[in-house]
């Protein structure tokens, strides 16, 4: 009978080395045994699931930005302030400023985001996976801050993580346009909820003094639906009021972990591989380096603020 070999020594090897070396002989290989092992079939499936979630994902994001927009000026605006007297006029020409500038940065910095991508512009080439790599099926890392995107098919520099709503990877060279495009679409759900309930107060008579309210809305509203005592279209409005609460707070959340980890001079990739890294530079040099001396333009306006870094310097080899 042929023995299982296992020695103490097994338990403390990383596992790409456990996943990647050959079993000795007179060993025995159980599947699943290996937790950093993966079948071809595996990330077959794995990577087809990623790549139609980079499909899907931002679809979704420009239906919401649509249904959104033609909510806005076609059914809150016009029901919240329905005279036209001088008054309302004024209300609702604020309300739609607002929105549009909301709306504005968030697409603005969405399509800064994709125009200035985190490639690195010295690898041309496919390179080989480094022996280092965390045997990751979307990524492999390199060295020297680089990583291998098998989504985006480029060599991305001090990459973050993949953007499934933006279609590409977050690094250097966006990560500042990242962030604004979470802070204004956190900002602009949060203001479509604020809309959304004044809308359901005016027209539906619907009261938000008491919090339950709104937490028993989604079961009341589809268990009516289906007995046929409101439309679908009352259905949707409830649906959409908690899309935009879970989006508004999941960028918000998002956008205060991104700020805290360029502060520290880290990236999202770096955490994952549990690296410490050991910032150089103070918390507000960080924060210039990715929002720029102009940061107060970019607060208001999605504009290139500041210079990208250089791929060959010396401060950048740290990671």
């Amino acid at each position: 009978m042929t023995s299982l070999k296992w020695t103490n020594k097994d338990v403390f090897l990383p596992a790409f080395e456990r996943g990647n070396r050959a079993p000795s002989r007179g060993s025995v290989v159980l599947k699943g045994q290996l937790p950093g092992f993966l079948t071809a079939a595996d990330m077959f499936t794995r990577m087809l699931k990623l790549r139609l979630l980079n499909a899907v994902a931002p679809a979704y994001f420009f239906v919401a930005t649509a249904v959104t927009f033609i909510l806005h000026f076609f059914l809150f605006i016009p029901s919240i302030f329905p005279n036209p007297d001088t008054s309302l006029r004024s209300s609702t020409t604020l309300h739609t400023a607002v929105f549009l500038f909301l709306m504005f940065n968030a697409l603005g910095n969405y399509i800064m985001t994709i125009k200035y991508p985190a490639e690195s512009a010295n690898d041309t080439a496919i390179p080989v996976c480094s022996p280092h790599c965390s045997d990751k099926v979307d990524a492999h890392y390199l060295l020297n801050g680089r990583h291998f995107c098998k989504l985006c098919k480029k060599v991305i520099f001090r990459r973050d993580h993949h953007c499934f709503f933006t279609g590409n990877c977050i690094g250097n060279k966006n990560m500042r346009y990242f962030i604004m495009f979470c802070i204004y679409t956190s900002c602009t759900c949060m203001y479509s909820l604020v809309l959304g309930v004044a809308f359901l107060t005016v027209e539906y008579s619907i009261s938000f003094e008491n919090p339950l309210t709104f937490l028993t809305l989604l079961p009341l509203s589809t268990g009516y639906f289906f007995m046929g005592t409101i439309s679908g279209l009352q259905l949707f409005l409830v649906l959409m009021l908690y899309v935009w609460l879970g989006i508004g707070l999941v960028c918000a959340g998002f956008c205060c972990q991104q700020v805290l980890l360029v502060a520290r001079g880290q990236t999202w990739c770096q955490m994952q591989r549990g690296e410490l890294v050991e910032n150089r530079s103070p918390w507000r040099a960080n924060l210039k380096n990715v929002f720029g001396a102009r940061w107060i333009l970019g607060l208001i306006l999605p504009v290139q603020t500041v210079d990208t870094y250089s791929e060959d310097t010396d401060d950048l080899k740290q990671d």
